[in-house]
């Protein structure tokens, strides 16, 4: 990128949402195979008896994006693993539930790419670590409940160069050209990056039409189910793009 003269800074801020369960049983052998997932916030539990009482408020299938407590029930784990990633040198944006019922996330603010590929291994052990200290499993699979939102890794990225943004411009919703060129190569070379980004069967479980998902080969402003969406920046320094498959 810098021999070319395109930019010398490239800086991303990845998005990546996770589920967090009460209680996992899986098997898996020749005479008995299946799995069974459980949080209090399943609409499955509305009936269940519990011993403090059933108190409802439970976030409805598809519903659960940006609620307040009581029906978003993790804000003091998130909280917690805020506070961790804190004292490990991660800087956080935001947290917040996310639209399936028992999945979150947690936004680590925006940096270069290699410091923050090192800090999204730091992000998932800190997310793996504080639910189990609160008798919970995490996981970052794509898609493990059926029928719901799954979760992915949406990453921010910007070039920059000679400490000024490339990627602000005239062109479509204020980019440059050279970003919708940015935007071409990744489109044009989806295929390989799935290999890297998608490489789970359940990976393509989460990318079917219905689930705010990415499902067609295209850049957007405003269509969350294109590849690379184009958030509202109203300052130069914040045009960016936001690759969705991963």
């Amino acid at each position: 990128m810098k021999s070319e003269g395109i930019g010398d800074t490239i800086y991303v801020g990845p998005e990546a949402e996770f589920f967090v369960f009460d209680d996992v049983k899986y098997k898996a052998d020749p005479y008995n195979t299946g799995f069974k997932l459980d949080s209090t916030e399943l609409p499955s539990n509305d009936d269940t008896d519990y011993e403090t009482g059933n108190l409802g408020h439970r976030p409805r299938i598809k519903g659960g994006y940006f609620p307040v407590p009581p029906i978003d029930s993790a804000q003091d784990m998130r909280s917690e693993m805020l506070t961790v990633l804190a004292e490990m040198g991660v800087r956080v944006e935001k947290h917040h539930h996310e639209v399936a019922v028992a999945q979150h996330e947690v936004g680590i603010k925006f940096d270069t790419l290699v410091r923050n590929a090192d800090k999204m291994l730091i992000y998932k052990y800190v997310v793996h670590q504080v639910a189990n200290a609160y008798g919970k499993t995490a996981t970052f699979m794509p898609k493990p409940i059926f029928g719901d939102n799954g979760s992915g890794m949406h990453v921010h990225q910007s070039i920059w160069k000679g400490g000024k943004p490339t990627f602000a411009g005239n062109e479509y919703a204020g980019l440059s050209e050279s970003c919708l060129f940015y935007i071409g190569g990744i489109i044009k070379h989806a295929k390989a990056i799935n290999a890297f980004t998608n490489p789970l069967t359940n990976s393509y479980k989460r990318l079917v039409p219905g689930y705010e998902a990415p499902v067609l080969l295209a850049y957007s402003a405003r269509n969350r189910s294109a590849s690379c969406r184009i958030p509202f920046g109203s300052s130069p320094k914040a045009k960016r793009v936001e690759v969705r498959f991963p």
